[in-house]
């Protein structure tokens, strides 16, 4: 007569599921966007701001004086956005999970977002002219629900194209397995 083990049979328990921290590395393998995208920001910032500090630049100096503080004011506010732009960028970040996708953004208003990858309707790809030209693209990952969708700005185009096909691709095995 075999001899059976007393008791319920043993059941590996589920995976535990990654824990993602607001900051730090652990949890999970996060990966950087591109430092260019400071670049971009920057270059976008500074041609938005130079046509209004040049006018008040050039008032100040041919009209009234009392200008000049207003240019000055703009020529710190510029140094403080040049500043602040980097800062923004080196705190975007996302991770590939087993079951999601997970994107950090924030340095002081910190936010997580993750996206089942059986949640995914469509993953679109885009790139303006001065992205193109630096070589970089943002992916925009669209769910049902505008609260669970997300973006990753600039990434390396060759990255974004990668991760497109990569996450369509598991948003579709997902979906179909449900």
């Amino acid at each position: 007569m075999d001899e059976q083990p007393a008791g319920p049979p043993s059941i590996s328990p589920p995976p535990s599921p990654t824990v993602l921290r607001l900051q730090g590395g652990e949890g999970a393998d996060w990966q950087p966007v591109s430092p260019k995208l400071a670049r971009v920001r920057r270059v976008t910032a500074t041609a938005t701001l130079l046509p209004v500090s040049l006018a008040l630049a050039f008032s100040a100096v041919h009209l009234w004086w009392w200008l000049a503080v207003g240019a000055a004011v703009l020529v710190l506010l510029w140094a403080w956005l040049m500043w602040l732009l980097g800062v923004q960028v080196r705190a975007i970040s996302w991770a590939e999970l087993p079951e999601e996708l997970a994107i950090r953004k924030g340095r002081v208003w910190r936010r997580l977002v993750t996206i089942p990858y059986g949640r995914i309707q469509y993953v679109d790809l885009t790139s303006g002219p001065y992205k193109r030209q630096v070589g970089l693209a943002d992916i925009t990952v669209n769910t049902a629900s505008p609260a669970s969708s997300g973006d990753i700005p600039g990434l390396p185009a060759e990255v974004a194209e990668e991760l497109r096909v990569r996450l369509a691709a598991r948003g579709e095995a997902q979906r179909a397995g449900l």
